[in-house]
């Protein structure tokens, strides 16, 4: 099967009908462009792959200029020139203020040689914008591409079995010794001048998520403790505590260790989201990096929550079931749901504050989610006794009391104010006649949802405590943002 057809049989609906129209472009790119294209490896990664809009031939040049544009330096010494056809390019930096639509690339390298060499080449982008984006974690080879998912095409799949076959993988000494499964496990590229042979999947992440905060923070002044072993920050919001899937550079771990002119790096052992602010730990060593763990794992280590609600809850324990899925936003029920998740929180306090100032909203860039009623706020403190991704802002929002500034879910509890039956899982719930009609109304309740918040929200990680065999460890963070 050849790149051009491998290519458009994953470009579907409203795409395909932009592509076709630009069918100059889908020459240029075909002729001199050696590649053959491939997929994720599940289904949720094909859904993935069509939601962010993975630029294709028809847009390659456009997306390229606006990719440069966006990350242009002032500085035209470190342009690069622009004899190779390439846009003018200023590296990664500065930093933008603004998150472009995200851009995903999988491909199936048909020419081994360097990687830097290959990519750049194949996707018609500048070598040092390349570069970049190793440097930044956001490169990513397999030795065999993965599976194709469910909704493939029967192009697609033969596609697939071109590139396993396995008269074509015994002859790669690279896969001997490795089952199928293990050579199509996935490894982040850390140097340029890594070789690629014939056959292997990449996955480029050419717009990474970005982090502007990381450069506008002191992240001298966020340092609460720095111990033998560990090193316990007050995170700002706006930053990811190890990194993300493409971006491992723009990190409270990477700007911290840089802070602090550490020799080694230091070691994520717990998240908050990139929305919360407050107390993290980050060892020093993988040998605490796994002290801790057990500590977290054995419910040694304690952690209090300022949550700043839009509306009151009450004084005690909340108690909700979160549905397993990984994806946002986190859906949490009152009633016991088979195989979903206990989630625990202990309000200990909840007192009536003014709503955050104007200029405190701009600074943090706290968004308007549109909750009806801006005179008080309720600041509470959470005593976390479980530990679920999203589980103060999810169970806040079910007692119709949303973070404020949280994007994702208040919008869902403002719509569940004006039609209580919309929530499947919520008090009002409606009776469904079968599991496929209440499967319709819970993606219609998800799509209530708003988007994850760009920076901050009404929420801070205000206290860690744990014991060790000589003493306690305690540690608070400093002033909300709203304060």
């Amino acid at each position: 099967m050849g790149a051009t057809a491998a290519f458009s049989s994953i470009l579907t609906g409203s795409i395909v009908s932009s592509l076709l129209s630009a069918s100059t472009c889908r020459r240029n790119f075909f002729i001199p462009i050696n590649l053959a294209r491939t997929l994720a490896s599940t289904q949720s990664s094909f859904r993935h792959i069509h939601k962010h809009h993975i630029c294709n031939a028809a847009h390659r040049n456009r997306s390229c200029e606006s990719t440069a544009s966006a990350y242009v330096s002032t500085d035209s010494s470190i342009s690069t020139s622009n004899n190779n056809s390439y846009p003018p390019y200023g590296r990664l930096l500065p930093c933008p203020s603004q998150n472009g639509p995200p851009r995903v690339e999988h491909f199936v390298v048909t020419e081994g040689g360097p990687v830097l060499d290959y990519i750049s080449k194949s996707l018609n982008i500048p070598s040092p914008f390349v570069a970049d984006l190793i440097h930044f974690g956001a490169v990513f080879y397999a030795l065999v591409c993965p599976d194709p998912p469910p909704t493939a095409t029967p192009e697609q799949i033969n596609f697939f079995k071109e590139y396993t076959d396995p008269s074509l993988l015994r002859k790669r000494s690279s896969i001997k010794g490795k089952t199928f499964r293990e050579a199509q496990k996935t490894f982040r590229i850390s140097r340029t001048d890594e070789f690629v042979e014939t056959g292997t999947y990449l996955r480029v992440h050419v717009h990474p998520k970005r982090f502007p905060r990381c450069y506008e923070t002191d992240w001298r002044s966020r340092v609460i403790a720095v111990a033998e072993s560990y090193v316990v920050l007050d995170k700002p919001a706006g930053t990811s505590v190890g990194g993300t899937t493409d971006n491992i550079e723009e990190s409270c771990v990477t700007f911290t260790t840089r802070a602090l002119g550490l020799e080694a790096p230091l070691i994520t052992t717990h998240q908050i989201d990139n929305c919360t602010e407050g107390c993290v730990v980050l060892a020093r060593t993988k040998e605490y990096c796994s002290v801790f763990h057990g500590k977290i794992r054995e419910k040694k280590v304690k952690k209090l929550y300022l949550a700043l609600a839009a509306a009151p809850v009450s004084i005690g324990v909340i108690t909700h079931y979160m549905r397993p899925v990984n994806i946002a936003p986190r859906l949490v029920s009152e009633d016991l749901v088979n195989g979903w998740h206990l989630c625990q929180l202990e309000v200990l306090e909840c007192r009536k504050i003014p709503w955050p100032s104007s200029i405190a909203e701009e600074k943090n860039r706290v968004e308007d989610c549109g909750w009806p009623s801006k005179d008080f706020a309720y600041e509470c403190k959470v005593n976390l006794l479980t530990g679920r991704t999203h589980q103060i802002r999810a169970q806040f929002a079910a007692c119709g009391a949303p973070l404020v500034g949280d994007s994702m879910y208040m919008p869902a509890a403002i719509a569940e104010v004006d039609r209580p039956e919309l929530n499947p899982f919520g008090k009002n719930k409606k009776e469904y006649a079968s599991d496929d009609i209440k499967a319709v109304a819970v993606e219609e309740w998800i799509a209530r949802h708003g988007k994850e918040p760009i920076v901050a929200i009404g929420l801070q990680a205000c206290k860690i405590s744990w014991d060790s065999d000589e003493e306690q460890h305690s540690y608070e963070a400093g002033r909300p943002w709203w304060r």
